[in-house]
């Protein structure tokens, strides 16, 4: 049986990037997929076509993929099924509506814009369009995640009353980073909300929101300690859900910051990073929030199950690797985003326009979150990145 082979642009040739495009090499059957595959067959830079091309040939594309100098040329390609994102998402915005407009199928980085108005406009684009569009919350299509989600709507655990969920990363940002770095720089969107806040609110999410029949958007109060450039250093964010058919009113707390760490001797000792509770027991995941590999089921009748849920690969001898930041996971592991590409596929495969755990609309309501956060806290950005305009050359 031939399988659905999914042709991949990648736009942009930076740090995530390289990790999603390598994670598309290794045969999906490693990972028991077994009807799909996954082609990097262009690469744009903003750069040069030089450096697009280098990347094609780090991360290992098909024979004669095609290396852009500009993301104009990249959606001008008809080999091309679906293009993934992966600037900072200070340009999401511009560059998706780029690719949408093209009539090109969209996977694109987290956070998926700026502000919510701009994710409205990309939507509309999209069904306009008739084409896919999904935000690389890679976390979301995890096997862990999907087991998580599992037990809570089983009723394992009994209705959820409250999540709590932090994903801080001893940065030091005065330290570690230029004024220039995106995880700082206003002009790119900078700050721990929209960089590191968002997987926090991931769980909070997909826990109290994702799971219910009948959701509806909480209510946010919030408090920011900003960084010297104005953007966010650290946030905490208390969100409160109304009832739902299958529960009373539930809160998620969602903490994210760069100068304090979810587990600061890089051995667990701190306990979970997130804690989903539940009238009759709760279930823990481990840091870091955004690739987790570790539960714990603790239920109120003594039950305890520790699972460990190791990202798979082609494995030892394979000469592969992949990681992100400068450090690698061990030979022959996986990162984990292959499992975002491989919904895109079956997407495709299956002619839906969006993700099945993770809705356009659920997106819409996590930037309404992240809007009303901000404006509790004075966080605005330039007017070029926040604007509505399109084109505007950033």
């Amino acid at each position: 049986m031939s399988k659905f082979t999914v042709k991949w642009g990648i736009l942009a040739t930076g740090g995530i990037a390289e990790t999603f495009a390598r994670d598309l090499w290794p045969n999906p059957e490693c990972r028991g997929v077994k009807d799909i595959e996954h082609k990097v067959v262009a690469a744009a830079s903003s750069s040069s076509a030089k450096r697009a091309q280098d990347f094609l040939k780090e991360v290992r594309g098909v024979e004669g993929a095609k290396a852009y100098g500009s993301y104009e040329e990249l959606v001008k390609d008809e080999n091309v099924d679906i293009i993934y994102i992966a600037t900072p998402h200070s340009h999401h915005y511009q560059n998706a509506m780029l690719c949408l407009e093209a009539g090109k199928n969209v996977l694109c980085e987290k956070a998926f814009t700026t502000n919510a108005p701009q994710l409205e406009a990309l939507i509309k684009k999209a069904r306009e369009k008739k084409v896919f569009l999904m935000e690389a919350v890679w976390t979301r299509y995890f096997p862990l995640s999907i087991y998580v989600r599992d037990i809570i709507t089983s009723g394992k655990i009994g209705p959820v009353s409250r999540t709590s969920a932090d994903l801080s990363m001893h940065m030091l940002p005065e330290k570690t980073f230029e004024d220039t770095h995106r995880m700082v720089n206003p002009d790119l969107a900078g700050g721990a909300l929209l960089d590191l806040g968002i997987y926090a609110l991931t769980w909070v999410f997909q826990t109290l929101y994702t799971t219910q029949s009948d959701p509806k958007p909480p209510t946010v109060l919030s408090t920011m300690r900003k960084y010297k450039l104005g953007t966010d250093e650290q946030t905490s964010m208390l969100l409160t859900f109304p009832p739902t058919s299958s529960r009373g009113e539930a809160h998620g707390i969602a903490t994210t910051g760069m100068r304090t760490s979810a587990d600061p001797d890089g051995k667990a000792s701190a306990g979970p990073a997130i804690r989903v509770q539940g009238e009759t027991g709760e279930i823990q995941i481990y840091h870091p929030a955004f690739r987790p590999t570790r539960t714990k089921l603790v239920l109120a009748d003594g039950t305890v199950e520790d699972k460990e849920w190791p990202q798979p690969g082609p494995g030892e001898g394979s000469g592969w690797k992949n990681g992100f930041g400068g450090s690698f996971q061990p030979e022959g592991e996986g990162q984990g985003m292959f499992w975002e590409a491989d919904e895109c596929a079956f997407a495709l495969k299956e002619g839906r326009k969006e993700g099945k755990y993770e809705s356009l609309e659920e997106s819409l309501v996590i930037m309404r979150v992240m809007d009303q956060v901000r404006e509790q806290n004075g966080l605005k950005y330039p007017e070029k990145i926040e604007t509505l305009e399109y084109p505007v050359k950033l």
